[in-house]
């Protein structure tokens, strides 16, 4: 038993370590997608010795026991099952405390109206609000800074708070930006707020992800993020205009 243990913590310890390796993402693009990926691989860290310390153990019953015509109850043991319970409980907590501290930020945590407009006064002075608004079946983007809008085309300046204050205009739609980790349903008659802040200069897709009619397919878009140079000389050029069609090109694209 205790060669068998021996060589399972070595097996254990190696595809860990092939794991980790092969799992290292790609650096994330913004603050949202670091928080959510940084929570799926702690518990990635805890998940995988475990699954694999019990497959282990059933397969060794398996076996060693496959020929036993007679087999007898476990007998108790006290100590083995306090130690299970309390290995159990600090997995438990672990992953509660881990999960609470992600999904508590305010890049995770959307909010209503009313705290999204405490926390837009309180949002600091280079922050930039974007007013979403969807409809069957496209997106309206638009910049109150500069009072202009843009159909389908989300622009953002990179390494800078991003405040979206979201609502629908008739049935319930949901955001999502994949590579930006963001995803938030949009209510009729309500305001959803998301934050969040890109890193990453480039151009990826946007899509509706709650089905919302017949035209739901194609309800997508373009989320652009640009240095805040070139984002404060796009809103100054289009300053008033509505429903822009040209977005600067950022220096590189995705998705």
């Amino acid at each position: 038993m205790r060669r068998l243990g021996r060589r399972s913590l070595a097996g254990i310890a190696a595809l860990l370590g092939g794991v980790l390796v092969l799992a290292e993402p790609a650096a994330a693009q913004s603050v949202n997608r670091d928080l959510f990926e940084g929570l799926n691989r702690q518990l990635l860290y805890v998940a995988l010795p475990l699954t694999v310390f019990v497959e282990v153990i059933l397969v060794y019953a398996v076996v060693k026991f496959r020929n036993n015509d007679d087999p007898l109850p476990t007998s108790k043991d006290p100590a083995l099952e306090i130690t299970w319970t309390a290995a159990t409980a600090i997995i438990l907590l672990f992953v509660f405390v881990a999960a609470f501290t992600v999904l508590a930020s305010p890049y995770m945590s959307a909010t209503g109206a009313a705290a999204a407009t405490t926390q837009a006064d309180a949002a600091p002075d280079d922050a930039v609000e974007v007013r979403v608004l969807a409809y069957q079946y496209g997106w309206e983007f638009r910049y109150p800074s500069a009072n202009l809008t843009t159909q389908g085309e989300l622009v953002v300046p990179t390494d800078r708070e991003v405040y979206l204050n979201m609502t629908s205009a008739d049935v319930l739609h949901s955001l999502y930006i994949p590579e930006w980790g963001i995803k938030q349903d949009l209510f009729p008659e309500t305001h959803t707020y998301v934050r969040t802040n890109v890193y990453e200069a480039g151009q990826v897709r946007l899509y509706c992800t709650e089905l919302c009619g017949a035209g739901h397919s194609r309800m997508t878009g373009n989320a652009t993020a640009v240095s805040p140079a070139v984002y404060e000389t796009w809103l100054a050029t289009h300053a008033g205009e509505q429903n822009v069609r040209t977005v600067p090109t950022p220096t590189n694209t995705t998705g």
